[in-house]
């Protein structure tokens, strides 16, 4: 792939270039050496033209239930307390008892009539950005290997996450901040194995900001004369590694490492603002409910996404985790699922508005969604097991097509029937967003070639604009 920012592409193409020139260069760009020899997070270019340039992936750890707020399903309330009337599948955990009702109301939103539950007024009135996916299918009924799957494409083991993949890919249009970032305020049950590069080199890791008042730890800010001087250490240490890594030339940690040095000084003058949310206005700040005690953690998490964004970051990954798990409803469904919506439904649709009024929302894709939906079925009286055999996701924003559901489950949400979309489609459509040929990204490692889709995975153009 060749080092050159997306600027400088789109000047070229503008300066007659012409069409056969480009593609030529975009050919010659193949053979070009690995990232990992280049600048590792340098702008490089797609495999094609992409429509979104950044992504922002909102994760509801746990679950979400499907049927409590995106797939509404009358035959549920006319059954409510009875069998479900076949078998359930093998891949099952506990023996959930007979099916349950949703206890919320749902109604229909927008030019589109999209159905949204009561629970999820703010991003209802968004609805028409949004795609819903309502046939989604995964593979593990487990978190730790759904979470796997959904996070890195394999559910057993360590593969590198999508957001490593993106930033191997394309690298990062700003050279002052990480390519990529994860913020989860509390640790997740599966932890760093959800944004870590795996076998990639390690620059392509997600970066972890766990305190939203103190993202960036250790973060020396002083005057330009000290810089001069720390300056001049890092030059010097790097001389030193470098005569070390003379020696450890397939390490790539070392390469990290260093590149993490150099990393960290870029950001001590960026980065300090990138996160300091005090400098948004008071109206800003409200939009997102922050300060707001049932909002201000996903909305301070949603506003620095969005800051992010438009300084360049190329992948953001929002946990919703006050606690571990935190949509995993097997019991406690009417008390607990409210508040989670409660939490997030603002943020989540003041940063859909924001984007569209700052003109980000058509070059950056928003993924909202868990490792998998809940059971139809109830778990005692009051919760929902785990269902990762048709589910719903959404998406807006770059490239997709706004106010639509796509796919459909049976009607009582067990069983994903219309349009099926598996968690490796959903990744070979979110790489083809971006530029990138899912076939084509790929790494050499133990012998063979990797790509976040295996051997699997089909775009799913019917949600693309």
């Amino acid at each position: 792939m060749l080092n050159c920012s997306r600027r400088q592409m789109l000047a070229n193409t503008g300066t007659g270039f012409g069409l056969l020139a480009l593609t030529d260069l975009m050919a010659q760009a193949e053979s070009v050496a690995s990232p990992s020899v280049l600048a590792p997070l340098a702008a490089r270019w797609p495999h094609h033209m992409a429509k979104a340039k950044r992504v922002i992936f909102l994760y509801m750890p746990g679950g979400p239930s499907h049927v409590d707020l995106f797939d509404p399903k009358p035959r549920l309330a006319t059954d409510n307390g009875k069998p479900l009337p076949f078998a359930k599948p093998k891949l099952e955990r506990t023996k959930t008892g007979n099916l349950l009702a949703s206890p919320w109301k749902f109604s229909k939103h927008g030019q589109s009539g999209t159905a949204v539950s009561e629970l999820l007024p703010c991003l209802a009135a968004r609805i028409d950005d949004i795609c819903v996916i309502r046939s989604m299918r995964a593979d593990n009924i487990n978190h730790t290997g759904a979470a796997l799957q959904m996070c890195t494409g394999e559910q057993a083991f360590s593969r590198p996450s999508m957001g490593s993949w993106l930033t191997y890919g394309l690298g990062t249009e700003n050279q002052n901040l990480p390519g990529f970032v994860v913020v989860s305020p509390a640790e997740v049950f599966q932890g760093a194995q959800l944004w870590a590069s795996s076998f990639l080199p390690s620059s392509y890791q997600g970066t972890l900001v766990r305190d939203l008042k103190n993202p960036i730890a250790n973060l020396h800010t002083g005057p330009d004369q000290e810089r001069g001087r720390l300056r001049q250490k890092l030059d010097a240490l790097r001389q030193f590694n470098d005569i070390h890594k003379r020696d450890r030339p397939n390490e790539s940690q070392l390469d990290a490492r260093i590149g993490a040095f150099e990393l960290a000084f870029r950001m001590q003058r960026e980065a300090p603002e990138v996160f300091d949310l005090s400098r948004e206005d008071l109206r800003t700040r409200q939009l997102y409910g922050v300060d707001n005690p049932a909002t201000d953690m996903f909305g301070r998490q949603c506003l620095m996404a969005r800051r992010l964004m438009e300084r360049g970051v190329r992948f953001v990954q929002l946990f919703d985790a006050p606690a571990n798990n935190a949509w995993d409803h097997h019991g406690g469904l009417r008390e607990t699922l409210p508040k989670r919506c409660l939490a997030v439904d603002q943020p989540i649709a003041a940063l859909l508005t924001d984007l569209k009024s700052r003109g980000l929302l058509d070059e950056t894709l928003v993924l909202w969604g868990g490792e998998f939906g809940r059971t139809p079925t109830a778990e005692g009286t009051n919760g929902r097991e785990h269902h990762p055999f048709g589910f719903t996701m959404w998406m807006a924003g770059g490239g997709i097509r706004g106010g639509m559901v796509h796919g459909a489950t049976d009607e009582f949400g067990w069983h994903a029937e219309v349009d099926k979309v598996h968690v490796h489609d959903l990744h070979a459509t979110i790489l083809h967003l971006m530029g990138l040929n899912h076939l084509k990204l790929t790494y050499r490692h133990g012998g063979r070639d990797y790509r976040l889709t295996d051997v699997h995975g089909e775009v799913v153009n019917k949600i693309l604009a």
